[in-house]
């Protein structure tokens, strides 16, 4: 069933055209990814989509009776009330019930039989709402997502006035989820989540009952979420089957064959005016009619469009020098705030040429370590010892070194008085930054502009040693892209903070964990530290099974998460199952309103046309139900 069809939505600010032509249809417990480029006009979409702006032009379908639930990029502060108390207020109806079904029972307690079995309809009926509301597990759901999101006991008793802005987007998101509306509407839920928290909202959001819109730049969360996915490039939309790893493949696909389909139409207009202007140059009647004649048939062509890609910034990384081989040696660092102790005797060592990617729980410490690598924080104890010749270069996710009244122009050459203008304008294009853009100030940018600034700093201070808190946070996809390749043609040293898996595994080639035991060291990217954490969880043990030999026991373990992952296909099958049943059925009827038009038998060429279509669509709805039923019988064996 479908839940939202829009339609030819356009947009403007200013004369400026944002959306020009944006469609798409979500089908029921469908997971849609919005992508494009930062500035393109996804969270304006979104926008228009809950009536907090009209578009200009365009049609939106849904149900009356859809209830949406919107996730802005930035949410306003609460005040006045803990952590908890924000969540617990979603249940206000529920908990309005229970405190009427505790009267009624101390009322029929003292009731005579007439009224006990008046009271005790009453009861049944509001026990029954009270049941379908959640109001039995309605508080170890709001556990349950606070826990998933990362705030632990001590913060949901915090006055939420208090959070970070990260933090707050993290409890929005929480309240959202537990609203359970019928459409989800997210708008970088990512961006402020740890590993622990992705994982759990992965799973959330693959088994929530709803449908759910989400603009990301998570690729490997669009892999793990998505069921389609809508890309938006010049204010139009173009929509795809799968999720971002299978859009990659069709969108290259759809390029290829548009780019062919267009230089082919160039050849044949091109071929088309030679031979007219031939015809012309003989002078005669009969030639100049058919000039003429082949000059109508070239006004009645459709025009293709050529392909067109949206612009994309390009740098690289190069050092000045050349460190020795020892980088960094990070000896027995401690470091607590109070009477809160972040780490202790912490230690490790970084090599030149070394790929390392830091991961760990929001507020474990992450940032405070890189800022005593780079000097702007003691430690309590132990020592940071640098190499010969070594150079930091350090990103800061929050971009707190940009001064905010200053242009773009002036934030880059201040940095680098040396350069000329030209020098600095051209590194600034490289980041599409380019024209009276560059006297923007650094306040006004968006958060995905001020990295490209930082960026664009970094890459001219050419260090040799690269110190990345969160790189990819803000960045869109094809931003992120372009930093994993500066990377991999970097000749220095990186020490990446990152919760971006997809980066991780792209950068990487040695994961260190920090958790309140210390620091644990894996060899490889995320897939390989995935991996190790699976053997550190389920060790060869004879608790589990208890009786069996080793060979035994992996066998055991390898047939359990054989069996957990045919579960999730199953699952995944079944949902795009029910899918293609809602748009074969929704193809079909739209085609049964065509056949009842005088068009469909104005002759026997389209009546037999129309005939064949018809057998055609029936065909596609029953092959439709057999997979649905196919993969719902699979999955009940298989559970059950």
């Amino acid at each position: 069933m479908i839940v939202l069809s829009v339609q030819h939505i356009a947009k403007a600010f200013g004369g400026t055209d944002v959306l020009k032509d944006a469609s798409l249809t979500l089908q029921q417990r469908e997971r849609i990814g919005l992508v494009g480029v930062n500035g393109c006009g996804k969270s304006t979409f979104l926008k228009i989509l809950i009536g907090e702006l009209q578009a200009d032009s365009g049609t939106i379908s849904m149900p009356k009776q859809l209830r949406i639930g919107y996730l802005a990029q930035r949410s306003p502060v609460i005040r006045g009330q803990t952590v908890y108390q924000v969540m617990d207020a979603v249940f206000e109806t529920v908990r309005e019930m229970e405190a009427r079904l505790r009267a009624m029972e101390e009322r029929m307690a003292a009731a005579d039989e007439t009224e006990l079995t008046r009271l005790g309809e009453q009861y049944t009926r509001l026990s029954q709402a009270f049941e379908d509301a959640g109001g039995y597990d309605y508080r170890s759901r709001i556990q349950g997502v606070l826990r998933g999101l990362g705030f632990n006991e001590a913060m949901q008793q915090q006055d939420s006035g208090l959070l970070s802005g990260g933090e707050l987007t993290r409890l929005y998101l929480a309240r959202l989820l537990l609203s359970r509306p019928d459409l989800l509407l997210l708008d970088e839920p990512t961006n402020h989540l740890d590993l622990a928290a992705l994982n759990w909202l992965e799973g959330y959001l693959t088994d929530y009952p709803g449908s759910v819109i989400v603009v990301s730049h998570d690729r490997f969360f669009m892999d793990k979420v998505c069921d389609g996915i809508v890309e938006m490039a010049f204010g139009r939309t173009e929509q795809y089957p799968g999720n971002y790893s299978r859009y990659l493949d069709l969108r290259a696909e759809r390029w290829l064959t548009r780019e062919r389909a267009y230089d082919a139409q160039q050849k044949e207009i091109a071929r088309q005016l030679e031979i007219i202007r031939r015809l012309k140059s003989f002078n005669r009647e009969k030639s100049i009619k058919r000039a003429e004649s082949r000059e109508k048939m070239l006004d009645k062509i459709t025009l293709l469009e050529r392909p067109e890609e949206e612009k994309q910034v390009f740098f690289t990384f190069t050092a000045r020098q050349r460190t020795g081989d020892d980088v960094l040696s990070v000896r027995n660092v401690s470091k607590r705030f109070d009477e809160r102790v972040l780490f202790d005797g912490l230690s490790f060592e970084l090599r030149r040429g070394d790929r390392v990617a830091l991961i760990g729980q929001n507020g474990i410490g992450k940032t405070t370590l890189f800022r005593m690598i780079t000097g702007e924080e003691a430690p309590d104890s132990g020592a940071v010892i640098y190499g010969a010749n070594v150079d930091i270069g350090y990103y800061d996710q929050h971009q707190r070194g940009l001064s905010p009244d200053k242009t773009i122009l002036d934030e880059v050459w201040d940095t680098f008085p040396r350069m000329d203008q030209t020098q600095i304008r051209s590194a600034l294009g490289q980041f599409l930054f380019s024209g009276e853009d560059v006297f923007a100030q650094i306040k006004t940018l968006s958060g995905g502009e001020r990295g490209r600034v930082a960026l664009t700093k970094l890459m001219l201070r050419q260090d040799n040693l690269l110190l990345l808190d969160e790189p990819t946070n803000h960045l869109d996809m094809n931003s992120r892209e372009v930093l994993e390749n500066a990377l991999d043609g970097f000749e220095g040293t990186i020490l990446a903070i990152s919760h971006d898996r997809y980066f991780i595994n792209r950068f990487a080639t040695r994961v260190m964990e920090l958790d309140a035991d210390g620091l644990h060291i894996y060899n490889g990217n995320y897939d390989d530290y995935l991996q190790a954490k699976a053997r550190e969880a389920s060790p060869d043990s004879d608790i589990a099974f208890p009786g069996q030999t080793l060979t035994e026991q992996r066998k055991e373990k390898r047939k359990l998460r054989d069996e957990q992952t045919r579960v999730q296909d199953l699952k995944k099958r079944l949902r795009l199952a029910e899918q293609s049943v809602n748009q074969a059925e929704a193809a079909l009827q739209e085609y049964e309103v065509y056949m009842q038009s005088p068009e469909a038998y104005q002759d026997k060429e389209s009546s037999d046309a129309t005939t064949a279509r018809y057998t055609e669509l029936k065909q596609a709805l029953d092959i439709a139900y057999a997979e649905w039923e196919a993969a719902e019988e699979a999955l009940s064996e298989l559970e059950g």
